[in-house]
């Protein structure tokens, strides 16, 4: 037999979802079992799976010792270095400037570093985390970006902060622009762009078409020239739609690919320039709260910049 206190980081999930990340080692289909034979309780009586959880509640389960998890004696994160760029903190939140290169989570080639990894170090040394006394809450980003993109990534310290920011997100009320250099020059110094994106999973690639067929979705792309030389330009982009590869796309598909693009871009003027990711940056946000934002709400309206941007300096001294 086990018994578990809900903690304020647990509080608000269901509780299937709750004992999904609490006890891996739990099949799902002998979990629900267990849950209807009165085998797992809430508060010392029968529960529904559906139930939400409160801080304070006490499950118990009684099941054998081979479905809770043991607390390892070193930790994966732990691997990873502690080296963050780090433009804002608080006690809820952080907003880091990853740098390209460097996933934000880990993949099928991961070798113990990744944004996420190098924040749960941060914290864990800082004495602001530390899984043992964590039921099923794990210090998490709220947005990505892709591995050779540069700019701001959110995270969230406890789950109500992560709880709030992916509303936020889903609802659009953070505001993000973009930096970046596009071959060519516009025909107009500002506009928005408006294009029906469809992706292809196995190339992970997607396509932009002008007119709206099965399948696609509508993308819009705001953006302002900031300065113009022979063969580029440097752009401000803010996402009205925020979808796969948009911005790379869609300044592809009316023939201003971004420089240094080795998926989207030309291979030639790749070459040429010698650029070793795309030159694009999610380099300023802004809070911009329509609804309540809880605990979170002094961030509303505030601003934040990325402040070291690798292709400016090139794009002021080596390019034409």
């Amino acid at each position: 037999m086990k018994a578990v206190i809900i903690k304020e980081n647990d509080s608000g999930q269901r509780l299937d979802k709750f004992l999904t990340k609490a006890f891996p080692n739990l099949p799902q289909s002998m979990m629900y079992k267990c849950i209807r034979k009165k085998d797992i309780k809430l508060n010392g009586k029968r529960c529904e799976i559906s139930t939400k959880l409160k801080a304070g509640d006490e499950i118990t389960l009684y099941l054998k010792d081979e479905f809770f998890q043991q607390n390892p004696e070193e930790y994966d994160f732990l691997k990873a270095p502690l080296k963050l760029e780090i433009i804002y903190e608080d006690e809820n939140i952080l907003l880091l400037d990853k740098k390209p290169g460097l996933i934000v989570h880990p993949d099928e080639n991961y070798h113990f570093d990744s944004l996420i990894a190098r924040v749960q170090h941060y914290l864990f040394d800082k004495g602001q985390y530390n899984p043992q006394n964590e039921n099923s809450f794990a210090p998490a980003l709220i947005n990505r970006i892709d591995r050779n993109t540069g700019g701001i990534v959110m995270a969230a310290k406890n789950a109500e902060t992560l709880r709030i920011m992916n509303d936020k997100v889903k609802k659009r009320e953070i505001d993000k622009f973009y930096l970046c250099v596009v071959c060519g020059a516009l025909k107009k110094e500002s506009g928005i762009l408006t294009g029906y994106l469809e992706k292809n999973e196995s190339k992970n690639k997607v396509f932009i078409s002008d007119k709206m067929h099965e399948g696609a979705k509508t993308i819009k792309t705001q953006y302002r020239v900031i300065k113009e030389k022979i063969e580029f330009s440097l752009v401000e982009v803010e996402l009205l739609t925020g979808r796969t590869h948009q911005i790379r796309a869609h300044f592809a598909s009316i023939g201003h690919p971004l420089a240094g693009d080795g998926k989207y871009g030309i291979n030639k003027i790749n070459k040429e320039i010698g650029f070793p990711y795309q030159a694009l940056y999610s380099y300023k946000l802004r809070f911009s709260f329509k609804t309540d934002a809880g605990i979170l709400e002094y961030l509303n309206q505030k601003e934040y910049e990325a402040k070291k941007i690798w292709f400016l300096d090139e794009f002021e001294n080596k390019l034409r």
